[in-house]
């Protein structure tokens, strides 16, 4: 079987992320795989090229052109298959289908934005999901938000598929680093965007007491190289951490592709996202056996239903605070034990080879091969 993968980008994204650990699980399965992108951005490139999985970048500046350039790739790559990630790919893919298809066509909600309740442009994007023969979110919030935009799509088409985790690199240590060295290491795992809230952690940070930040450090993994020259919003974050003099609180450092050994030598990891899909990042701790400190969206707080006191509204630095020094505060048998209680959850509903196999039955492959 023939797939084609279409997303934006090969950035250090957590919709790239899913897609490309997709990919590898369908060549696991012997199918032939291909991506799609249109604008470069080259994280996870090795990784596909390692595996001789073909990478065609279509870079065209003119929206329209773009389209229709896809389009064409599309209609005469004879694939079987064509699976899609993100609002602008699933368009471009559906439009393709135009006016008959012979491949099945899946598409990904990823982002469970609220935004799309209320731009007419990303509302008519959920209207052609009409023409897919499945639309897969990763959590039911997302799906909610699809349904009530377009109220004619069958349930049928509709599916919840979480995100997928590898056990064997999301894994725990047999003993757990927490407190080594005095100060409670935790990790955010994101890139620096609006929707990530870093004005928001800053501002509950600036509400602990001394004593309390000086327990506290933040490494925020997710930079793009020389980042600091073209985002604003970061440069924006470390004048101001400046000015507040948390330098010693809050650090910055580059995407890496070794963010689960990253994770393991944390004592916690966390997101304060006002939105999400379904988190990469939340998962990959879980597995870990890690304790998580999260916001309030997507599917969350069912998942840490365990934990409430560590899921905190991202609209409010004060919850955010006091969520930070909840975390803090645990002794390590505490932390330890919901430390365990993530990685059974994880098992539960992140495990690879069930995700690649749902997605596999979708897109109309036999599961054992294709």
């Amino acid at each position: 079987m023939k797939i084609l993968c279409v997303i934006d980008n090969l950035g250090a994204g957590g919709a790239q992320r899913q897609m490309v650990e997709l990919a590898l699980g369908f060549k696991e399965k012997g199918c032939e795989v291909e991506f799609l992108t249109y604008y470069y951005r080259a994280f996870y490139n090795s990784v596909l090229e390692r595996e001789a999985i073909n990478i065609i970048c279509i870079q065209e500046p003119n929206y329209i052109k773009r389209i229709f350039r896809m389009r064409r790739l599309i209609r005469k790559g004879r694939y079987n298959a064509v699976l899609s990630f993100l609002e602008a790919s699933n368009f471009i893919c559906q439009f393709a289908g135009l006016p008959n298809r012979k491949w099945s066509l899946v598409v990904g909600e990823r982002s469970a934005n609220p935004e799309i309740l209320h731009s007419f442009r990303r509302m008519i994007y959920r209207w052609f999901h009409l023409l897919a023969d499945y639309v897969v979110a990763n959590s039911h919030t997302n799906m909610e938000y699809v349904k009530r935009i377009n109220t004619l799509l069958p349930q049928a088409k509709c599916r919840v598929v979480y995100n997928m985790v590898d056990f064997d690199v999301f894994s725990p240590y047999l003993q757990s680093n927490s407190h080594s060295n005095g100060t409670f290491k935790l990790v955010v795992p994101a890139r620096i965007r609006t929707e990530k809230n870093i004005k928001r952690l800053i501002e509950a940070l600036l509400l602990l007491n001394p004593q309390e930040r000086q327990k506290l450090k933040i490494y925020w993994y997710g930079l793009y190289r020389n980042e600091e020259q073209t985002n604003e919003l970061l440069r924006e974050a470390l004048v101001l951490i400046k000015k507040s003099h948390l330098e010693s609180t809050l650090s910055f450092h580059e995407a890496t592709h070794e963010i689960n050994t990253v994770m393991l030598e944390a004592d916690a990891v966390g997101l304060f996202s006002t939105y999400e899909g379904f988190p990469n990042a939340i998962c990959e701790a879980m597995a870990c056996a890690k304790p998580v400190i999260c916001s309030n969206v997507s599917d969350m707080k069912s998942f840490l239903a365990h934990s409430p006191k560590l899921v905190c509204d991202p609209m409010s630095p004060d919850s955010i605070k006091e969520s930070l020094i909840h975390l803090i505060n645990m002794d390590k048998s505490e932390l330890d034990a919901l430390g365990k209680q993530n990685r059974t959850i994880a098992i539960q509903n992140f495990d690879k080879s069930d995700i690649v196999s749902n997605y596999l039955q979708l897109l109309g492959a036999e599961v054992e091969r294709c």
